[in-house]
Parts: structure tokens; C-alpha cells; sequence
């Protein structure tokens, strides 16, 4: 049912109850009324016959019926003339008011007063006076049609002019819901123009600055829409990066250890060889072969340290744990004086070779900058497997995170780590220790490395 229609009905069933109210209190009225001149005009006739008719009684009753008949009708009474037997011998004439009409038998019921009837006595018979109000009935009978039909007309009109003008107030509210069902379709420009009326032009103030704002927010959540996908390809490109730059450091590792080791070792021996049959012949060309061997052991031992910072080779021949034990062995000895301590359980097996490269890389890392930047001492390296997680800690006393964390002092080897780890569905945590010091965890699930590798 439309807001029109329950306004229209609201006034309609008010003014039919106040036409109610006004027909009670009128029909209240006119019973008095009637009540009333009906019982006062049945004693005055009564009264006034009653010295008259003593006087022509006296003369008999053809005297009494000819001052009857003189009389006539006497209005709201019916007089009939009994003799001594009860034998009618008059009536009075039917009333020519309005004759023939007659109100309805239930409007006379409600309106009619009770029978008043009067009794007068004289020694050849009785003058029987009984009200009649039929009169006075017809005549309320014709003022309350007259006022129903003038209340009918009042209500037509009155609820012909609501519905007029309240379609005419309501009618902003059409546009309203017509602008609502072309924002609900998906026409985010929809727009409302001015509207007449203080509430439906505040309505309609409210609903366009809800467009702007709709529309504020549509092209924001594009914008973030767009900046996810293109992160998302950031992200698979860095992990193609990542994947590509990791196997060329693999190859590059290894054809420095088979192929460039090789040819070092062979030049160092060969050297040797000549210093041993040059020994007592040459002493200058001794010394020249021995200085070629020299600087081939040292080029050996530059390579072999070149290769872990390229690639791990023991973590794919050995493992996680061990490739840790080896990176603890070779920071040893390459800063006296640090203590590290190393524990990696055996349940790092479990990962794919993506997630311990990115640990081992992690681990690796942190080392760096725990040493280079934290000036640390003594740190305290972990890997624990627990709930289908890896986890990776590095705690150490030096001092501390500067101001900024990774976004400063171009610490891009720990933003892109971190980003590593986000790839493969792990979370990173760089923290301030206490009392002193960093804390860096990595957290990898066991099957991320798997996953990783079956998607590439």
C-alpha cells in the first residue's frame, strides 16, 4: 500500500468519525427536541380540551362532535370521541403536513418519544388525546438527509483535495525512490535535483552528497583494486626475479667450484711441479713457480668464499640445519672474537627449497647486519619446527634498530627479505630486544616451499 493511500485513508476514516460524532450529537438533539414538543403540545391540547369540551358537554354529544369537527386536526395529537360503549363516534382528520411520507420505522424508533396519552372524562363519554409525532419525524428525517448528504458532499470534497495534494507533497518522494532504484541498478551518478518542501529538499541534499561520497569511495576502492593487482604482479615478478637471480647464483657457484676450482687447483699443482724440477737449476724461476702456487691457493680460498655468499651448495647437498652450521662456522672465523650459537632441530627437512633458501638467506642476513651495523658480540641462532611452522630466530646483543627500522639507512636487503617471505605465505618480525639488542623471527609454513615449487 503506497504512502498516499494510508494518508488518504488516515482522513478519510478521521472525517467519517467526526461526521459520526456530528450525526450522534445532532440525532441526540433532535430526539429532545421531538420528546420534547411532542409531550408539550399533548398537555397543552389536553388542557385547552379539556375546559372547552366540559363546556359543550354540557349541551351533549352532537354539541361535542360539532365543536370536534369545528376543530379540526390539532397538530402532534390524535383526539378520537368514545360514547358511553366505547363506540368511537370521531377522529380526527389525517395531518395534510407533508402528507403521505412517513420516516423509517427505525428512525422513528430511534428518535420517537415514548406514548403520551390523555384522558378526558364527561358524562356521555370520553376525548382520548395520544400523541402523534410522526410529523416531527418526517421533519428530522428530512434534516438528517439533507445533513448526511451535505456531509457526504464535504467528505468527497475534502478527501478528493487530500488526495490532490498529497500526491502532489508526496511527489518528491517518487523521485527519490527512482533515484534509489538507479543507484541500486548500478548508475553511481544518479543525482537529485532541487526538490519543493524543507524535509524533501534536505532528503535530497542528504542523498546527492551520499553520491559524491559513494562515488569517493568507488574510485578509492578502484585505485586500491588496481594498486593490489599490480602489487600482485610486483610480487609474482619479484618472485620470478628471485627464483631466476637464485639459479643463475647456483650455476655461477658451481661452475666457479667444478670448472674455476679445477683450473686453480690444476694451476697451483702445476706450479709446484715446476718449482720441484726447476729447484736446483733456476732459483729465480723456483721462487716465481712457488709465488704462482701461492697466489692460486689464495684465489682458491677467495673463491670458496665467494660461493656461499652466491649460493648454499651444503644446503642442497645437506640440508637446512647443516647449511646454518656451516654459515655459524665461516662468520666465526671470519670475526674473531664473536660468539654464535647455533640450534637447528632436524624437522627443517620438511621444508621445499624455496623456504630454506629463504631462511638460510634470512639467517644469513641478519648475521650481516647484526655484525656490520648492530656492532654485536654475541648472538644466539635457532630453527624450530612446531604446528606445521619453520621458524627461524636470530637474537643478538648489538645495538639495536635505528629510527625507521627497514623503511631507513637503506637496509634493502632485510625489505626485500621480508617481501620474500611474504611470497611465500610466511610472516617477518624485526624487534627491539631486551635489554639490548635485535630480535628477527621468520616464519614459514612447512608445505610453502612445496607449494611454491609445484606453482613455478
Amino acid at each position: 500500500m503506497s504512502l498516499r493511500l494510508k494518508i488518504n485513508l488516515i482522513v478519510v476514516t478521521l472525517t467519517v468519525i467526526l461526521a459520526a460524532i456530528v450525526l450522534a450529537l445532532e440525532l441526540r438533539s433532535m430526539r429532545d427536541s421531538v420528546h420534547e414538543e411532542v409531550v408539550a403540545a399533548n398537555r397543552v391540547a389536553s388542557l385547552l380540551l379539556q375546559g372547552t369540551a366540559m363546556r359543550y358537554a354540557a349541551q351533549g354529544t352532537p354539541a361535542m362532535l360539532a365543536f370536534l369537527q369545528s376543530v379540526g386536526r390539532v397538530r402532534s395529537n390524535d383526539i378520537a370521541l368514545f360514547d358511553t360503549h366505547g363506540r368511537e363516534l370521531y377522529r380526527s382528520p389525517s395531518p395534510t403536513y407533508k402528507a403521505g411520507r412517513d420516516a423509517p420505522d427505525w428512525f422513528s424508533a430511534l428518535i420517537a418519544p415514548e406514548p403520551s396519552v390523555q384522558t378526558i372524562e364527561f358524562p356521555d363519554g370520553k376525548l382520548v388525546v395520544r400523541a402523534n409525532a410522526t410529523r416531527a419525524e418526517v421533519d428530522a428525517w428530512d434534516y438528517v438527509a439533507t445533513l448526511a448528504a451535505g456531509v457526504l458532499a464535504f467528505l468527497v470534497v475534502v478527501n478528493g483535495m487530500v488526495f490532490l495534494l498529497v500526491g502532489r507533497a508526496l511527489r518528491p518522494l517518487g523521485q527519490i525512490v527512482q533515484a534509489l532504484e538507479r543507484l541500486q541498478a548500478g548508475q553511481f551518478d544518479a543525482k537529485l535535483p532541487p526538490l519543493a518542501g524543507a524535509e524533501a529538499a534536505a532528503i535530497g541534499a542528504a542523498f546527492n552528497r551520499m553520491v559524491d561520497e559513494l562515488q569517493g569511495h568507488i574510485e578509492t576502492e578502484r585505485r586500491a583494486v588496481r594498486a593490489e593487482l599490480q602489487l600482485s604482479d610486483s610480487r609474482e615478478l619479484t618472485r620470478w626475479i628471485d627464483k631466476h637471480v637464485e639459479a643463475e647464483r647456483r650455476t655461477i657457484a658451481r661452475e666457479l667450484h667444478d670448472e674455476f676450482g679445477q683450473s686453480v687447483t690444476a694451476m697451483r699443482s702445476m706450479a709446484l711441479s715446476i718449482a720441484q724440477r726447476v729447484h736446483a737449476l733456476d732459483p729465480q724461476a723456483e721462487q716465481a713457480a712457488r709465488l704462482i702456487a701461492d697466489e692460486s691457493s689464495r684465489l682458491y680460498d677467495a673463491m670458496h668464499g665467494i660461493i656461499p655468499r652466491l649460493t648454499p651448495l651444503v644446503l642442497d647437498n645437506f640440508g637446512l640445519a647443516e647449511a646454518l652450521e656451516d654459515l655459524a662456522e665461516r662468520t666465526r672465523r671470519a670475526h674473531a672474537g664473536v660468539q654464535l650459537t647455533v640450534q637447528a632441530e632436524p624437522g627443517g627437512a620438511a621444508l621445499g627449497a624455496d623456504a630454506a633458501l629463504a631462511l638460510y638467506r634470512a639467517a644469513q642476513e641478519g648475521l650481516t647486519n647484526a655484525l656490520r651495523h648492530g656492532q654485536a658480540r654475541h648472538l644466539r641462532l635457532s630453527l624450530t619446527c612446531r604446528g606445521g611452522d619453520a621458524m627461524l630466530e636470530l637474537l643478538d646483543d648489538g645495538n639495536g634498530l635505528p629510527s625507521g627500522e627497514l623503511a631507513r639507512d637503506n637496509h634493502h636487503g632485510l625489505r626485500w627479505l621480508a617481501e620474500r617471505v611474504h611470497g611465500l605465505g610466511g610472516s617477518f618480525e624485526l624487534e627491539a630486544a631486551s635489554p639490548r639488542g635485535v630480535r628477527l623471527r621468520v616464519r614459514l609454513p612447512l608445505s610453502s616451499g612445496a607449494t611454491q615449487e609445484s606453482a613455478a
